[in-house]
């Protein structure tokens, strides 16, 4: 599978921000959002993936040099305890089924290795079942699972 993972600089972020608007879309299907009055989502809140020496990373997915989705992943430091987190993760239609996101995953866990916590909302039953698949393949079974406010969320260590 050809593709790239590019961090996203301050001068890719209106990429980043268009695609976005795909990403809502797509998840307004599960929840309550609708256009502005400009036709638009309101914009996700990104300003803590451009601060210097933050714990918040962006990642734009290149495929033949066409811009295919995204990945927001989360250093949480909270009560002790440092984890991962996927906050977003997003592939454009055309190019899901193909195993990218998989691999994409694969390369997102390889690059920030230690403990993780994956979520999906309740009602996403797709987003469930490619996270289990995927964090199970990527473990080799070695991950957690359980529900909790209205969410299903994996833990396990890359």
């Amino acid at each position: 599978m050809n593709f790239a993972i590019v961090q996203v600089s301050q001068k890719l972020r209106e990429v980043l921000n268009n695609l976005m608007q795909f990403y809502i879309y797509d998840l307004s299907e599960f929840l309550n959002f609708d256009v502005e009055e400009n036709g638009k989502y309101s914009p996700y809140p990104l300003d803590d993936y451009f601060k210097e020496g933050n714990h918040h990373f962006a990642y734009l997915i290149k495929r033949e040099e066409k811009y295919v989705g995204f990945v927001l992943v989360r250093l949480i430091e909270d009560l002790g305890l440092r984890r991962y987190s996927i906050a977003e993760f997003f592939i454009l239609k055309k190019y899901r089924g193909e195993g990218m996101g998989k691999s994409v995953a694969t390369d997102i866990f390889n690059r920030h290795k230690g403990p993780w916590e994956v979520h999906q909302i309740e009602s996403n039953q797709g987003a469930q079942v490619f996270w289990k698949r995927v964090i199970n393949e990527c473990t080799k079974g070695q991950f957690e699972e359980r529900i909790e406010n209205g969410k299903t969320i994996q833990t396990f260590v890359s």
